[in-house]
């Protein structure tokens, strides 16, 4: 190759570089910042200029799901699955995605998947419980529920129990409230209020909690997950 080809050739790769540099970085702050549609924009100028990392897309997956676009945050989540397979029991972002585009057998199997990795998360038997459950078999739901020791974070035990039919709603609310970190355990208290009351059939206690903790803004992936939830039920 003559030497002047090899040059350019050099220089165009490392413009190239550089800009999917740019691009990755101005859309990761973009994502911080809320920004979510300018954060798309970028990830999609980043992936047109050459093959993406596993981690590519699954930021692009998340901020797909932040705009509710829930088919391509699938889409992309399988994608980096697919580049790194070692992430797919970790993938519980990929699980909440499958609830909500309605593909509910495939949520459960992520979940279960995901015990194998986590198994004393009760967010994660929360869900797997939901999946089943709208798969209209409540009663299934609750003989399947995984079974959780010990989750430190107010109030997921008094969350757990309220699933198993054993708890209260007082009792949540009771523990969110007298927690040290009040309002990031009032948030989970009524996101999964409002998802109990969901898969129970009671639309409105449902639509009130959900928006009571889309309003609180946790900041965390959590936080979009009512915020998507919220959007919907307008």
């Amino acid at each position: 190759m003559p030497v002047i080809v090899f040059l350019v050739m050099s220089m165009a790769w490392s413009a190239s570089a550089q800009d999917r540099e740019m691009y990755r970085a101005r859309a990761v702050k973009h994502d911080a910042n809320g920004e979510y549609a300018n954060a798309l924009e970028d990830f999609n100028r980043l992936l047109k200029l050459g093959p993406g990392s596993a981690g590519d897309y699954n930021r692009r997956g998340s901020v797909h799901f932040k705009l509710g676009r829930i088919d391509e945050s699938i889409a992309d989540f399988d994608k980096a699955i697919q580049l790194d397979p070692a992430q797919e029991p970790h993938h519980w972002q990929r699980g909440i995605s499958y609830y909500y585009a309605g593909r509910f057998d495939e949520g459960r199997r992520q979940f279960e998947l995901h015990r194998t990795v986590n198994p004393q998360d009760v967010e994660n038997a929360v869900w797997h419980y939901l999946c089943q459950a709208r798969l209209g078999k409540p009663e299934e739901a609750l003989k399947a529920l995984i079974p959780i020791r010990h989750d430190s974070r107010i109030p997921m035990m008094q969350i757990y129990a309220l699933f198993q039919g054993k708890g209260s709603i007082e009792e949540v609310m009771r523990a969110a409230q007298g927690s040290n970190t009040r309002q990031d355990s009032l948030f989970y208290a009524h996101l999964y209020i409002g998802l109990y009351h969901e898969a129970h059939g009671n639309a409105q206690e449902a639509g009130k909690h959900i928006r009571l903790a889309d309003g609180m803004n946790a900041g965390h992936y959590m936080w979009n997950v009512a915020n998507v939830h919220a959007r919907r039920l307008k």
